[in-house]
């Protein structure tokens, strides 16, 4: 009886053997597996980041290489300082002004309608509306941002350019003003929303406090949180103005393809991505200057938005309040 009993126990002491050592070379192959998986994540994780830095350094590039042969063709201050417009034809002028003009003419006129409008609203939904109706409203502004810009444009030539003639007997067909009103509309739901975000991140204890000392709603609004939140409200401006600039179907069909040089908002002018888009419809050769010069007017455009994004990034750091 004792002899089995020894025999009992060395057989459960040698499973027991065998179940540690299994336990151990399972926890080496787990770790050896958790070792790869911090190796390999991080690796795939860089890379997709590096897409991004991959790609603008790509468009730059691409960009660079072309806008030289065009330099080497038409005299960089020319480019720059010219008046005239005119690609096609033997005797071709290159002047970027005209471009320039028409795109911050069109950006300007959004903003005067997308900034009221949209300071307006965020003060609104961050300050008045209650959280339900913020819930149902905040969506459903944020809708225009979904619409097609080239919804956009159609709405703008079919519909506020024969309203705004009634009102502007000398308003040509294709004009400035409409499109830029119309890419105002569009541009709302950024300034709104990110503004109301930059004021709802306001404590409640400046509110409190100037309420406290007597301040009426309105005052609160005006002078505490709008203030208090300018940062990100300016932010929204910039990258609004960003948006206007860098916008191309809205122009393209109601504001015409007139290369004026003219401040006349009720003419009708060409941007720089309206130009790219007519320069790319098939008229231009490869290795011609009217080719290069698609990507000078992008570079152009390029580096006005870059500026933009910076600007935004700048002020975001500069007026930026810690709570």
């Amino acid at each position: 009886m004792k002899g089995v009993f020894i025999l009992a126990k060395a057989v459960a002491e040698e499973k027991n053997k065998l179940n540690v050592r299994k336990m151990i070379e399972e926890k080496k192959n787990s770790a050896s597996l958790g070792n790869f998986t911090e190796k390999f994540i991080p690796g795939t994780l860089f890379a997709i980041a590096a897409i991004s830095v991959l790609t603008t350094i790509g468009i730059v590039v691409t960009l660079l290489s072309e806008t030289i042969m065009f330099f080497r063709e038409v005299p960089f201050l020319d480019f720059f300082t010219g008046t005239k417009l005119k690609p096609l034809g033997e005797d071709a002028v290159f002047g970027v002004l005209p471009l320039l003009t028409g795109t911050i003419i069109s950006s300007a006129i959004a903003m005067l309608v997308a900034i009221p409008i949209g300071v307006m609203t965020a003060v609104f939904l961050s300050e008045y509306a209650s959280e339900k109706l913020r819930r149902t409203v905040k969506p459903l502004l944020e809708i225009l941002a979904g619409i097609p810009t080239i919804v956009y444009g159609f709405f703008a030539f079919t519909f506020v350019t024969p309203l705004l003639r009634s009102i502007i007997p000398g308003l040509e067909p294709t004009n400035i003003l409409s499109p830029g009103i119309v890419m105002g509309i569009m541009i709302i739901p950024m300034v709104a929303s990110l503004s109301e975000d930059a004021m709802s991140a306001v404590p409640n204890s400046m509110r409190e406090g100037a309420l406290a000392l007597g301040a009426t709603k309105l005052e609160v609004a005006w002078k505490v949180v709008v203030p208090a939140a300018i940062s990100g409200i300016i932010a929204s401006f910039v990258l609004g103005i960003s948006r206007a600039i860098g916008e191309t179907m809205i122009v393209t069909i109601a504001s015409g393809s007139s290369k004026n040089f003219t401040f006349d908002i009720t003419q009708s002018m060409q941007t720089m991505t309206a130009y790219i888009v007519e320069v790319t419809g098939g008229e231009a050769a490869a290795g011609t200057t009217l080719y290069y010069s698609l990507y000078a007017v992008a570079m152009t455009l390029f580096v006005f938005t870059l500026i933009m994004n910076l600007v935004a990034q700048y002020i975001s750091r500069k007026f930026r309040e810690e709570y």
